[in-house]
């Protein structure tokens, strides 16, 4: 789960233009003070996402996750919504009415995933609630007395914490709501990695191990000593009963189905899970059908490029010929984080070019920590704390070398860092004169889209030079749409996963190993593997409207900063923006 708190992610909404608004100033008041406390009720519910954005007034605690506290919660929502519901949105200047539409969206799709009962599955095929809590030690702030004691009260906390997920999984079991059995091959691992022997081997040491001038040596061995029994004796207890309920009764009480529509009221369910992830309204058959388009069209791209290499065989043979040459595969993981690397800094110095305003934070690139890399994706962003502690980390799997493509790593760097979503998510964070929430918001359709979108202006930046790299761009793109095949197909059509496996293979050339892990995300995760693709497609289909309409008064800088310059929005607001922008550059 991205964050424990209001998903502010949503579905299609309205956006006022160019029409005068009455200067009420008792909406204005009335819909900022909504916000405000809604604001409020959001970082004391949820210490953790507090900590995220520099508020650490809730340091000491985890979030507190019993079936009362969802209850008080959709109560709070349901009143926030009421409250909404007075204040006259027409009478708001154009920019608060779009707050206004994605916050009462927001609220709306937090009851639609309450009467669904989504809680029931805290997990996905590579992430969950006990994943996030283990990266615990890299999200807080420890650099003082206070700040170390803090961290030593969260995992004293943790056994509870785990504890009250572990009821959402027993409901699961007894409702026919869970995650596929098939998908949770190794996924113990998660757990096992932090049942260890001794307190100093667990990632929670690390901090034990040196500590900051803010830390006065007289307190190094009291606070040693506290870490070492809150790792000891609730830490590693909770992770061992964990994985004991995961290996013997989760794992085996886990349905055997794979499709979303075969959950209870699963259908509508996953109805809801498109129009969630995608902010528009269509159906399984339609996003079938472009994704049916778009493998077609980028095919015959591919068969470009295999043409120019002189490939003398067939396309399936091309595709095994890249998974197995050693060429195409880096030996180390240093080196694989090398490269990484300096695609990154080479793309830095191409920024200006593309964006008239780049943020302020920086990044850096770190390898996907042990215990999730197994089941992990091949690279993932990591956002940093509102307070600048630290950077944003583009994270690079080192695991299983041999499934890692040397060619694919152009476009999974610009699309994971920059331009992509370092960029996006660093400057959205920067904004000034929008609600709290609209910082923090993440919309997949847009986040996603545009991390695709970034991918390709590799082209424009002068990387994809080598015939393989601009493969493995279109590799990538490939296999965005083969998600809208495979996600509606398994999860609205009946597919089973191996022919979700065998779709995706004979059209990509990613590793067996990534697709495998690929496919179980999806039926994990239902719908959000949607995003990627038709967020791209609207963010392609604007650009070609602006440089259409604009003709050589289009600026790419422009209408990258028009793009970024209101954070995350769903697609039709994104829409109406950009239509606003060429109005105001003719």
């Amino acid at each position: 789960m991205k964050k424990l708190v209001l998903a502010l992610v949503v579905g299609a909404t309205a956006v006022a233009g160019s029409a005068a608004w009455a200067d009420d100033k008792t909406a204005k008041s009335d819909f900022e003070a909504l916000l405000a406390d809604a604001w409020e009720i959001d970082l004391a519910e949820n210490p953790l996402f507090a900590t995220m954005t520099g508020d650490h007034r809730f340091d000491d605690r985890l979030p507190s996750m019993t079936m009362a506290d969802l209850e008080r919660r959709a109560a709070a929502v349901r009143s926030q919504l009421a409250r909404l519901g007075t204040i006259d949105r027409a009478s708001l200047p154009p920019a608060d009415r779009v707050s206004y539409d994605m916050f009462g969206r927001g609220l709306r799709d937090d009851l639609a995933r309450d009467t669904f009962r989504s809680w029931r599955t805290p997990l996905t095929s590579d992430s969950g609630f006990h994943t996030g809590i283990s990266r615990l030690a890299q999200e807080v702030p420890l650099a003082t007395v206070k700040d170390y004691e803090n961290y030593i009260a969260r995992l004293r906390a943790v056994p509870s914490y785990f504890e009250q997920y572990v009821a959402f999984l027993r409901e699961g079991l007894r409702t026919g709501f869970t995650i596929p059995r098939v998908t949770l091959l190794g996924y113990d691992a998660t757990m096992r990695a932090h049942v260890v022997a001794a307190p100093e081997k667990s990632v929670f040491w690390k901090p034990f191990e040196t500590f900051p001038a803010g830390v006065p040596a007289e307190a190094h061995a009291r606070l040693r000593a506290a870490g070492r029994d809150a790792i000891a004796t609730a830490v590693v207890p909770a992770y061992r009963s964990l994985l004991d309920f995961f290996t013997e009764e989760y794992q085996p009480g886990a349905r055997a189905t794979i499709g979303a529509s075969e959950l209870p009221e699963g259908k509508a369910y996953y109805a809801w899970l498109i129009r969630y992830y995608t902010t528009v309204d269509t159906t399984p058959d339609e996003v079938h059908r472009i994704g049916l388009a778009e493998t077609e069209r980028i095919r015959r791209e591919m068969d470009e490029v295999v043409r120019k290499v002189g490939f003398k065989g067939s396309f399936a043979e091309f595709l095994e010929f890249l998974r197995k040459d050693p060429r195409f595969y880096a030996t180390t993981p240093d080196a694989l984080l090398k490269q990484a690397a300096w695609i990154a800094k080479r793309m830095d110095g191409k920024l200006p070019s593309l964006f008239g305003r780049l943020p302020r934070q920086p990044y850096g690139v770190e390898p996907v920590p042990d215990d999730l890399a197994p089941k992990y994706t091949s690279g993932r962003y990591v956002g940093a704390p509102r307070d600048g502690t630290r950077a944003g980390t583009y994270w690079v799997n080192t695991h299983a070398l041999e499934s890692r493509p040397l060619y694919a790593l152009e476009a999974l760097t610009l699309h994971e860092a920059v331009p992509g979503h370092h960029l996006q998510v660093a400057l959205a964070r920067e904004l000034e004169g929008l609600p709290a929430f609209r910082r923090y918001s993440y919309v997949d359709a847009f986040g996603e889209g545009w991390g695709l979108y970034s991918e390709r202006l590799g082209l424009e930046a002068g990387f994809y030079a080598d015939p393989y790299s601009d493969f493995g761009r279109l590799t990538y793109e490939m296999w965005r749409a083969c998600r809208l095949v495979v996600d509606t197909g398994i999860h609205a059509m009946g597919w089973t996963r191996q022919r979700a496996i065998d779709f995706m293979a004979g059209r990509t050339a990613l590793s067996h190993h990534e697709i495998t892990n690929e496919i179980d995300r999806y039926i994990s995760w239902p719908g959000q593997a949607l995003a990627y693709k038709m967020g791209e497609l609207k963010i392609r289909e604007l650009r070609a409207r602006a440089e259409q309409s604009l003709g050589t008064r289009f600026d790419v800088r422009a209408f990258h900063d028009a793009v970024l310059a209101n954070g995350a929005v769903p697609l039709d607001v994104l829409e109406r923006q950009i239509d606003e922008f060429i109005a105001a550059r003719k």
